[in-house]
């Protein structure tokens, strides 16, 4: 993950482009022994986050179409209201802002839908995640962030809730900075999830698999 922390100074959103790589786990997969991995010099302690999200779109969903998501997420150190865009190369750029005080979207994010769209946004999913978050570090600094989540969702146009747990590796500051020392980190880290009984996702992300996707 790299972040733009000069973006919040200046009031804008905070900007971070993602490039991680997800997982599938059975309810009571032990978790992959991250201290393996090459480069890995240590693995913090698991840090719990309760998080909470609500996901809109339009009735026809608009958004998804350009392969933007949005939502309002509480809990964890990035609390607040995101828009994830497209795919870009090996990454996903995310933009957010702090969480607003009355549950109203806050102006600068409609600002930026309306690019997209302006139609009314409807609440599509709701997003419950048990979190624990685990950092590897190397040289340096932190190569990633591993996160294992139990997740609970619910399709908030048809009511139906669906439950499954999944493990999300994300490159941080430490990482690898070409692309071939990212896919040697990524194969080592998919070598030792399938050893330790994971698999690959059946979905892209969590709200495609809240949806039925």
């Amino acid at each position: 993950m790299a972040s733009d922390p000069a973006a919040d100074a200046a009031g804008d959103p905070q900007r971070t482009f993602e490039i991680e790589r997800k997982y599938d786990a059975d309810a009571d997969t032990a978790l992959p022994d991250w201290s393996r991995i090459p480069g890995v010099t240590a693995v913090s302690a698991g840090e719990p986050r309760e998080l909470d999200a609500r996901y809109f779109d339009t009735a026809d969903r608009t958004l998804a179409g350009h392969g933007i998501a949005l939502r309002r997420r509480t809990g964890g150190p990035d609390a607040g209201w995101h828009i994830k865009g497209p795919r870009q190369g090996d990454g996903r750029l995310e933009l957010g802002w702090p969480l607003d005080e009355d549950g109203r979207m806050p102006d600068a994010v409609a600002q930026t839908l309306a690019q997209w769209t302006s139609e009314e946004l409807h609440p599509i999913a709701r997003i419950e995640n048990s979190r624990v978050a685990y950092r590897l570090r190397g040289a340096d600094g932190v190569i990633a962030e591993f996160v294992d989540d139990h997740v609970r969702a619910t399709d908030l146009r048809t009511g139906i809730r669906r439950e499954w747990r999944e493990w999300e590796m994300e490159l941080g500051a430490g990482a690898p900075a070409g692309e071939a020392g990212r896919e040697a980190f990524f194969a080592a880290v998919e070598q030792a999830v399938l050893a330790a009984g994971g698999r690959p996702p059946s979905s892209g992300s969590k709200l495609a698999r809240a949806l039925g996707g």
